[in-house]
């Protein structure tokens, strides 16, 4: 007979108690973020000061994605005390992929602690170029979804869309540099039509950070947004 979720979460409990009663070295830190259970894994993640080689961080970052959503978050909090070190920069620089699908986890705790943390790392060119290419992998499919969307579908489908569209424009606008102007335009252009203001605004605040006067059009767009708020961002409330 399978346990129940309480008994699970009692078990989860005492777990963590005896974790946090016991010193733990380094090296038993990382054997459990690779090979530990849940508690196990949340606990050496918030408990690590350091990480001390590229292996090591590698085992940390895979945590990022496919494990339980405490451990997820775990890792990300850690992530964002790591990243201003040039060191962990240096290492996190080498996982483009997993950073780009946590920017749309379904914890939007851990989206924005991961984005947060990414505004160190722009400055790295294979990092961003392989970073945004993925975001905008992820934006294409949004789009897909929404234009296969009808009536009869629930709002937790466009929802599911829309969120992660949200999340996608956020984190590219560090990294909007790595993408091709007609590329760019085409997604900000194409998101500027949605009905859901927040994913406008989130097009806004990219598009007012364009030098090109290929984006021109699109800031007056933006003037005549029927949004107030998307408005101010490009010409600000002056009292």
């Amino acid at each position: 007979m399978s346990e129940s979720y309480e008994q699970t979460l009692d078990k989860n409990f005492d777990k963590a108690l005896m974790l946090c009663s016991t010193c733990h070295k380094y090296e038993d830190l990382i054997e459990y973020l690779k090979c530990g259970n849940l508690p196990e894994k949340q606990y050496a993640a918030l408990e690590l000061s350091e990480l001390k080689n590229e292996s090591d961080a590698e085992i940390f970052i895979s945590n990022l994605t496919g494990c339980d959503g405490k451990i997820r978050e775990a890792v990300a909090q850690k992530f964002l005390e790591f990243v201003p070190e040039k060191k962990y920069q240096e290492y996190f620089s080498n996982y483009p992929e997993i950073f780009a699908k946590s920017t749309i986890d379904i914890n939007a705790n851990i989206s924005r602690m991961i984005i947060d943390g990414l505004v160190y790392m722009s400055r790295f060119e294979q990092f961003g170029r392989k970073y945004a290419d993925a975001l905008l992998g992820y934006i294409y499919e949004a789009f897909d979804g929404l234009d296969k969307i009808v009536f009869r579908d629930k709002k937790y489908t466009i929802n599911k869309q829309l969120f992660k569209l949200y999340w996608c424009l956020e984190g590219l606008n560090n990294y909007s540099i790595y993408l091709k102007e007609e590329e760019l335009k085409s997604i900000l252009e194409r998101t500027l039509k949605e009905a859901e203001y927040t994913v406008r605004e989130k097009a806004a605040q990219i598009i007012v950070n364009q030098t090109s006067s290929v984006f021109d059009d699109l800031k007056n767009q933006i003037k005549n947004d029927e949004n107030y708020y998307i408005k101010r961002i490009i010409k600000p409330y002056t009292p």
